[in-house]
């Protein structure tokens, strides 16, 4: 609180007067003195009239009524489709006193899904690469199930270029494995087919893709995953559900593991597709974690990662470092991965949570949310609500 109650001027015929108010102040206090509690600023002889006490506000921007898919017998396009109110608010904080607002979300009926296939093309996978040839039509047909509008992408990769991942003699450049086995030169990252609803169009394209081949066991999948999460334009993403799935049998390199190829530079998190392939492997280190989780959450993108049984632990642990994903056991060939994407898909839209970025100093949120069937919770557990099936609505107060 500030007492306002100094001198006062106005003009006034070109002349400038002093108003009636007098400086409550005794000779020799600080005016530091005039900021107080209401009572102590009263009591020192500032008039109630004077005391500069504003409050918190909570101003809501934008705030469109929730929606479903079809309104009035109209499809609406992605961007027309509400699951959240309001949209926008803003908030003016004062120390020490808290607000409060509600958001209530709705999941929609016929919510449109991207979904971008990303797999391990070493040679490990070749089981697995036989399975995934006729993936588009068949996922086509199951997806259709939960949304009349889906679209699906394929990108491949591999490793980084250099020694000690790759071996860069001259015959191996060429054919990485054996001399019988008829293989593709190894390569970083590869967008093989940007988002599209032609199934059939997926299956012609990956039915020419050809493994590829690595000297150690770790891939080079994060390079991959940090590509199609910042290459919007290129993997074609629109405004909607985002899934990517991660196809692999063996770990990952990240941040660090550059230097045994002497790449030191960090990852720098930008898009650098050319011709659709990953062109600076060999100039950027592998991403960390973290970089991982801020660009998959500023991108909006739900990771579902398809290991084989032998990498589960490695990718569990990599799961609770990474919001919004799930893991899958992916079979020897790959032979359950439309069952395996469906159920990781049905688990992460079941659950909603929300998530807040670093908070200035001295903010804090509780949250308390009024989830289906009665069920409400407060604290951590406040911020997600479980099991939400189509048409349900809930409600989160946040404070």
């Amino acid at each position: 609180m500030l007492c306002s109650n100094w001198y006062y001027f106005c003009w006034s015929d070109h002349n400038l007067h002093k108003l009636f108010l007098q400086d409550f102040l005794k000779q020799g206090e600080q005016k530091s003195t005039r900021c107080d509690e209401v009572e102590a600023l009263i009591k020192k002889g500032c008039s109630e009239a004077s005391i500069e006490n504003p409050r918190g506000t909570v101003s809501i921007n934008k705030n469109q009524s929730l929606t479903d898919r079809t309104k009035d017998g109209v499809k609406l396009k992605p961007d027309q489709i509400t699951q959240i109110q309001p949209q926008k608010l803003t908030l003016d904080l004062r120390s020490g006193e808290a607000q409060t607002f509600h958001l209530t979300f709705k999941r929609a009926e016929d919510y449109p899904i991207d979904l971008y296939y990303l797999m391990d093309l070493s040679y490990s996978m070749k089981d697995d690469l036989e399975n995934v040839k006729n993936l588009g039509t068949d996922l086509m047909l199951e997806m259709q199930k939960i949304t009349s509008d889906f679209r699906i992408g394929f990108g491949s990769f591999v490793e980084k270029t250099v020694m000690p991942y790759i071996s860069t003699t001259p015959a191996k450049l060429l054919n990485p494995c054996t001399s019988d086995q008829n293989c593709t030169s190894p390569f970083s990252y590869k967008n093989v087919l940007s988002l599209t609803a032609d199934g059939f169009q997926f299956n012609n394209l990956v039915s020419k893709q050809q493994i590829s081949g690595n000297l150690d066991s770790p891939e080079g999948g994060f390079d991959a995953i940090m590509q199609v999460a910042v290459c919007a334009n290129q993997i074609g993403w629109r405004n909607v559900t985002r899934l990517l799935v991660f196809s692999t049998d063996a770990g990952f390199h990240f941040a660090g593991d550059g230097k045994l190829g002497g790449i030191v530079l960090p990852n720098d998190g930008k898009c650098h597709l050319q011709d659709n392939m990953y062109t600076m492997s060999h100039y950027y280190d592998y991403p960390s974690i973290a970089h991982l989780v801020q660009k998959l959450s500023e991108n909006n993108i739900q990771t579902i990662f398809a290991v084989t049984e032998e990498f589960q632990p490695v990718y569990q642990e990599l799961k609770n470092l990474i919001p919004k994903s799930a893991v899958g056991t992916l079979s020897s060939d790959s032979g359950n991965v439309i069952k395996l994407i469906i159920d990781a898909y049905n688990s992460l839209s079941s659950e909603i949570i929300l998530e807040n970025s670093r908070l200035p100093e001295g903010v804090s949120i509780s949250y308390i949310s009024h989830c289906k069937n009665g069920v409400s919770e407060k604290g951590e557990n406040g911020r997600k609500c479980s099991n939400i099936s189509i048409g349900d609505q809930v409600r989160i107060i946040l404070k």
